[in-house]
């Protein structure tokens, strides 16, 4: 199991772009959550298989989207970390 946090710049707040990741997250087996940042992106916490997450990832970043996601988005970056033990589910924050 591993973790990794992703940042996502662009047009992804006000879009639904939460809503989307959470449920891409989920049908992928990963737990974590999707929260608006204050400058205006959305951190992705996603936690789980390490194929789940970079294909989360690629889903993220394709353009354009074969699945679908709203809004547009500019740039990701990616933090990989430790896993964490209090994490349920995949949210919307």
């Amino acid at each position: 199991m591993e973790r990794a946090t992703i940042f996502v710049s662009g047009r992804v707040q006000g879009v639904g772009f939460r809503w989307w990741t959470r449920s891409k997250a989920l049908e992928l087996g990963l737990i974590g959550f999707a929260r608006n940042v204050a400058d205006g992106r959305v951190e992705v916490l996603a936690q789980g298989d390490r194929d789940a997450i970079v294909r989360l990832q690629a889903l993220l970043t394709e353009f354009p989207s074969t699945a679908g996601r709203p809004g547009r988005v500019q740039s990701t970056t990616t933090q990989w970390g430790d896993p964490r033990a209090d994490l349920v589910g995949f949210r919307e924050l």
